[in-house]
């Protein structure tokens, strides 16, 4: 069993991993990311269940979207892996870089 918490004050020291374990041998504590909060994790999720599971938008009827949701919720569960989280701070370091290199209230040239 994996218990996700974000990085709250009362849940990001070894002494909560402990009480969980303590409590729920089996758990495991996994810590988002400490610029992520739960609620961006929930944003990625519906994101992809947007685009796999309610694109096209062709139901028939409430039943047949939610057996779809049902269906992809099942095939995701089994097939889902974690995220491979590869942005850096050295990216948002270069990012920031190059962003301030523009004048981002210049006026555009007209697309032909």
């Amino acid at each position: 069993m994996f218990w996700i918490v974000d990085n709250g004050a009362s849940h990001r020291n070894w002494a909560a991993a402990k009480r969980l374990n303590d409590a729920h041998p089996n758990a495991h504590m996994i810590h988002l990311p400490v610029h992520a909060s739960w609620l961006n994790q929930v944003e990625v999720y519906f994101s992809i269940v947007q685009r796999k599971a309610l694109c096209p938008n062709d139901f028939a009827d409430l039943d047949a979207a939610a057996d779809r949701l049902l269906a992809f919720r099942n095939h995701y569960n089994v097939t889902a892996r974690p995220f491979d989280w590869t942005f850096t701070r050295n990216d948002l370091d270069r990012l920031l870089h190059k962003l301030g290199r523009h004048d981002l209230h210049a006026p555009r040239p007209l697309a032909a």
